[in-house]
């Protein structure tokens, strides 16, 4: 059954200042890990850091053994090949259409949220979650009337 059981994951940084170091580890920006279900469910969740000491933990968590995990080549990523998960990396520049919508799939998550977030403009800190599982229940329940069916089922009504 491990076979059908298939993941990309992957991290983003939000907020920040736009000046100085960008990318992975840039400086004042809000940590987030994310993966990917297939089927095209997201998790989000904000961390300290992109370390596998941080990570690991997380995937362990949410993430059955003997599925198959999507990368980018990121080295924090390293600890899944000796890891309980199949692990494949895409290189993003090579193989980014190859077919693997797994990675492609969380890259449209982050874009949404940030396009959202950017609404906000300042969003404190310690809000940020919040505001994030928002992103991740628009994204997970597609359209305004199953995310109100979605809503009225779990209130009961």
């Amino acid at each position: 059954m491990g076979h059908n059981r298939k993941l990309g994951l992957d991290e983003s940084y939000f907020g920040g200042v736009r000046k100085g170091k960008r990318g992975r580890g840039a400086a004042g920006k809000v940590v987030v890990f994310g993966l990917l279900k297939r089927g095209g469910r997201v998790y989000a969740k904000v961390v300290d850091n992109a370390k596998t000491t941080t990570l690991m933990p997380v995937i362990q968590r949410k993430i059955a053994p003997d599925s198959w995990v999507y990368t980018d080549s990121f080295g924090s990523y390293d600890a899944l090949d000796v890891s309980q998960f199949r692990h494949v990396r895409i290189n993003h520049s090579a193989e980014f259409a190859r077919g693997h919508n797994h990675i492609n799939g969380i890259e449209n998550f982050w874009n949404q949220a940030k396009r959202v977030l950017r609404k906000y403009n300042g969003i404190p800190r310690e809000s940020f979650p919040l505001f994030l599982k928002e992103c991740e229940f628009r994204f997970n329940y597609g359209t305004h009337k199953q995310q109100l069916k979605t809503l009225k089922e779990w209130a009961g009504i």
